[in-house]
C-alpha cells in the first residue's frame, strides 16, 4: 500500500467515521507544447504527471452525495434527485458536476445509492497543471467503477469536459482529462481534438537524461473569469471571418489572406492558433526523428506566439521562460491557460539545481514572490489504488 492510499483510507475514515469501499486517483497534466489549440478543434500534446489527486469513496444507504477535501475546510452534500448546475458552486462543483454530467451522458442514475467522497490532492493549485481535471476525472473513473457505468476513457474525459464546461463555467477544451485519463509513463498523448483520435508518444526523456522542470510563479489564475473566454470569442470570430468552421481548418499558408481581412487583434490570435498547431505536429515528428533534445526551438517559439501574438503571459512567466533559457535550457514556454500559473523547461538532468536556483534568484531580484521550482515526470494516468 502506498502513503497515498494510506493517507486517503486515514482522511477518510476520520471525516466520515468508516473505512471507505476504494481509492481512486488522476494525475494532473502538463501541456509539453499545443495551448488554446484543443478548443480550436487542433493538435495538442499533453502529458499526465507524477502528481496526482486521489478520491477515497464510500456508500451510503440513501441518495445523498456528500464530498469533502483536504483543501476546504466545508463538507457539500447534495440529493441526487435535486443534482443541476446551478445546485453547486465552488471547489465542489468540480466533483459534483461530474456527477451530474455522468447522468447526462446517459448513465441511468435513477436507482444508485449515494456515496461519501473525500478528496485529497499533491497538484499544485492554479499553477497551470489542471488540478481540475485531476479531481474530475479521479471522480469520474470512481464513479464510474463502483456504479458499474460502463463508459470507456474517452468518454469519461468527455464527461469531465462536459463538468467543467457546464457545471464550472469554465470554456475548456478536453485536452486536459484526455491526458489524466490516458496517460502513460515516460509517454505524451497526442491528442487530434477534432477526431478525438489518441496516439501515446513516447517521449525518451529518462534515457536522454533530461528532465522536464516546472516553475510554478504562484500567480493564480482562473479559467472561468475574462482573459480565456476573449481568447476564445476572438478565435471563433476569426474563424467565422475566414469561412472555416474552425481554426483547425485555417493553415500557416493562410496567413496572408487572414492578415488583409481581420483586425490586428484577432489576426494575432488566429496566427498563434494556426502556427501553434503546425509546432505540435512538428514536435511529434522531431521527437521521433531526432529524439527530445531537438524540440527545443519548437518550445521556445511557442512562448514567443503565447506572449506576443495570444498576449497571455505575464511578468513572472517571460522572466523564468529568459532565466531558464539563459541558463542552459534546452527550451521554455509557459504552459497552461495562461495569465498566471506555471512555466516549464526542458533541462539536462545535471542542470537542474543550477537552473532552479538562478530562477529563484532572478524572481527575488525582480521582487516577486518566491517560485516553486520542481521536476514532474510523465507517469501513468488514472487508476484505482485499493
Amino acid at each position: 500500500m502506498t502513503d497515498a492510499v494510506a493517507s486517503a483510507q486515514h482522511l477518510f475514515a476520520e471525516q466520515y467515521g468508516r473505512r471507505p469501499a476504494g481509492v481512486w486517483s488522476a494525475p494532473g497534466r502538463v501541456n509539453l507544447i499545443g495551448e488554446h489549440t484543443d478548443y480550436n478543434d487542433g493538435f495538442v500534446f499533453p502529458f499526465a504527471i507524477d502528481r496526482r489527486t486521489t478520491v477515497a469513496l464510500g456508500d451510503r444507504d440513501d441518495r445523498v452525495v456528500r464530498v469533502s477535501s483536504t483543501f476546504s475546510p466545508e463538507t457539500i452534500e447534495v440529493h441526487l434527485d435535486a443534482l443541476t448546475p446551478d445546485a453547486v458552486s465552488g471547489w465542489a462543483a468540480y466533483p459534483l458536476g461530474v456527477v451530474w454530467a455522468l447522468g447526462e451522458s446517459g448513465a441511468d442514475l435513477a436507482h444508485v445509492r449515494g456515496v461519501d467522497l473525500h478528496i485529497d490532492s499533491d497538484v499544485p493549485v492554479g499553477a497551470g497543471l489542471s488540478s481540475s481535471a485531476a479531481i474530475e476525472c479521479a471522480v469520474a473513473l470512481a464513479l464510474d467503477e463502483h456504479w458499474g457505468l460502463g463508459f470507456d476513457r474517452p468518454t469519461l474525459a468527455k464527461i469531465g469536459r462536459l463538468a467543467e464546461n457546464r457545471v464550472v463555467g469554465a470554456p475548456t477544451g478536453i485536452m486536459d482529462q484526455s491526458a489524466s485519463l490516458l496517460g502513460e509513463a515516460d509517454a505524451a498523448v497526442f491528442l487530434d481534438c477534432r477526431s478525438l483520435d489518441t496516439d501515446v508518444i513516447p517521449l525518451g526523456f529518462t534515457e536522454a537524461g533530461l528532465s522536464l522542470l516546472v516553475i510554478d510563479t504562484r500567480v493564480s489564475h482562473a479559467h472561468a473569469t475574462g482573459g480565456y473566454a476573449a481568447r476564445r470569442a476572438s478565435c471563433e470570430a476569426g474563424a467565422a471571418a475566414l469561412g472555416a468552421e474552425s481554426l483547425r481548418e485555417v493553415r500557416v499558408d493562410d496567413l496572408d489572406r487572414a492578415r488583409d481581412l481581420l483586425d490586428d487583434e484577432t489576426f494575432r490570435r488566429v496566427r498563434h492558433v494556426v502556427t501553434e498547431n503546425q509546432r505540435v505536429l512538428d514536435t511529434v515528428r522531431t521527437l521521433r526523428e531526432q529524439g527530445p533534445g531537438a524540440i527545443g526551438p519548437l518550445l521556445d517559439a511557442s512562448h514567443v506566439s503565447m506572449r506576443d501574438d495570444f498576449e497571455i503571459s505575464v511578468p513572472e512567466l517571460d522572466l523564468a521562460v529568459e532565466t531558464a533559457q539563459a541558463n542552459g535550457a534546452i527550451g521554455a514556454r509557459m504552459t497552461g491557460g495562461g495569465f498566471g500559473g506555471a512555466a516549464i523547461a526542458l533541462v539536462i538532468d545535471d542542470l537542474v539545481p543550477v537552473i532552479a536556483r538562478k530562477v529563484v534568484e532572478a524572481f527575488a531580484e525582480h521582487g516577486f514572490r518566491e517560485p516553486g521550482v520542481f521536476t514532474v515526470h510523465a507517469a501513468e494516468g488514472a487508476r484505482r489504488d485499493a
